[in-house]
């Protein structure tokens, strides 16, 4: 008789068992509140951690091209490969500037493009004509997550101190 007993229990136990559809859809509630305050505090870090990266690989891009300038004496050119030279060593039509290249300036392998995958922008710049006479000879910029040149999200490397700049944030002091 122990035994009928016994199989009688662990039935109505084994039919009890389980999640009720309200206890389901409570779980399923709590983990979508979560996703969403997840989404609300990450979404904007993340975008502030892409301006960061970009500024840094900026700021290490200036300080190749300033090394650069020192071993060749000028700043590479379109004619150079522009940002290229730095990584690999361009022909020169000058046997003796090919051998003062001491590169790579910049650790092989590393993408000369921004978070949002578009190649940083390099332009020499003509500052014989202008008066003021501040900061590199070239132009140094990311255009940002909307890959437009010119606008307010673009990243660019600042006169004062060579440091990369957020745009936006130069025009809202």
């Amino acid at each position: 008789m122990m035994i009928r007993n016994y199989s009688f229990t662990t039935q109505k136990r084994a039919g009890m068992a389980g999640f009720t559809l309200i206890e389901i859809l409570l779980v399923i509630v709590i983990i979508l509140l979560l996703a969403s305050a997840l989404v609300v505090f990450v979404l904007p870090q993340q975008e502030g951690a892409e301006k960061n990266t970009t500024k840094l690989l900026l700021s290490q891009v200036a300080t190749a091209l300033d090394t650069y300038r020192l071993n060749l004496g000028r700043y590479p050119s379109e004619q150079d490969g522009g940002l290229n030279a730095l990584v690999a060593k361009p022909n020169y039509e000058n046997p003796r500037l090919g051998e003062k290249w001491k590169g790579p300036y910049i650790k092989p392998g590393t993408p000369l493009e921004d978070p949002w995958g578009h190649k940083v922008r390099y332009e020499v710049v003509d500052r014989t004509a202008d008066e003021n006479k501040s900061g590199p000879p070239y132009k140094l910029y990311s255009v940002g997550p909307d890959g437009q040149p010119d606008t307010e999200d673009d990243v660019r490397l600042t006169p004062e101190g060579d440091k990369a700049e957020d745009v936006t944030a130069a025009t809202e002091q």
